[in-house]
């Protein structure tokens, strides 16, 4: 029981680890810059981390781009006003990350200026091989060390790991929680101190400060993912370029 539990936590914190660094504050919000070496080796930790769901930084940092663009409105590409349910909001966004991947979304230049690419491995991520491998080794890890077959509920997580995290935040942060800043929009802080989400659970104070590197605001909002960005930026891997914001 303990090494599933263990897999599935590692699972769940790196992937979402790499989906706030490297896709969301330096793809999509270029909150801090660093070499081609050191873009290459988080791309590909990403693609390993994430596995089944993983989706190429370009393609999520241009939605992303576009959720600010259009929040809460009917071009926003996940909002909770105007999808019915959380399923198909995600169902949505899934087949709009497959249409800008694939090219087939007219798309406004703005959000394409300065985005990582790796076209190489992102046609191995998105390939279908690829996916149903990574299934494959979830089912195969699970058949080896659960110790029942409950325990077999938990594949559809590691299988589906960036849509879930994305719906947490993209649906339930967008209906429930607190605000530090009044805006024009339905952002909220999901938690008082996000130890779930590794700082994404602060979105209304993302969305006040949406290029800051750190999304706790308050003395308490703790952020896991600024506190490595720190470390990252001492070790001279990242050069940051947003001053921090705090209330």
């Amino acid at each position: 029981m303990l090494i599933i539990l263990l897999f599935f936590v590692a699972h769940w914190y790196l992937s979402l680890f790499m989906q706030t660094f490297l896709q969301h504050r330096f793809a999509a919000h270029a909150a801090f810059t660093m070499n081609k070496f050191w873009e290459r080796f988080f791309y590909g930790v990403t693609y390993f981390t994430q596995g089944s769901s993983y989706v190429s930084p370009r393609v999520y940092a241009i939605m992303h781009r576009m959720h600010h663009a259009y929040t809460d409105t009917d071009k926003d590409p996940h909002s909770p006003t105007f999808d019915k349910n959380l399923f198909v909001m995600m169902w949505r966004v899934g087949r709009l990350s497959n249409g800008i991947y694939n090219q087939n979304v007219e798309l406004e230049p703005r959000f394409l200026k300065n985005l990582p690419d790796w076209p190489a491995l992102d046609k191995i991520g998105h390939s279908v091989w690829s996916r149903l491998g990574w299934i494959a080794v979830y089912v195969m890890f699970y058949v080896q060390f659960a110790p029942s077959a409950w325990w077999y509920l938990l594949i559809p997580f590691h299988i589906m790991m960036v849509p879930f995290h994305g719906m947490i935040i993209n649906w339930f942060a967008h209906k429930y929680g607190s605000v530090n800043f009044k805006m024009k929009n339905t952002s909220t802080n999901l938690l008082k101190v996000d130890w779930l989400m590794m700082g994404e659970g602060y979105h209304n104070n993302h969305h006040k400060n949406p290029s800051s590197t750190n999304f706790g605001f308050r003395w308490y909002e703790l952020d896991p993912t600024y506190v490595i960005i720190r470390i990252f930026s001492r070790l001279k891997i990242i050069k940051i370029h947003k001053p921090v914001q705090a209330l």
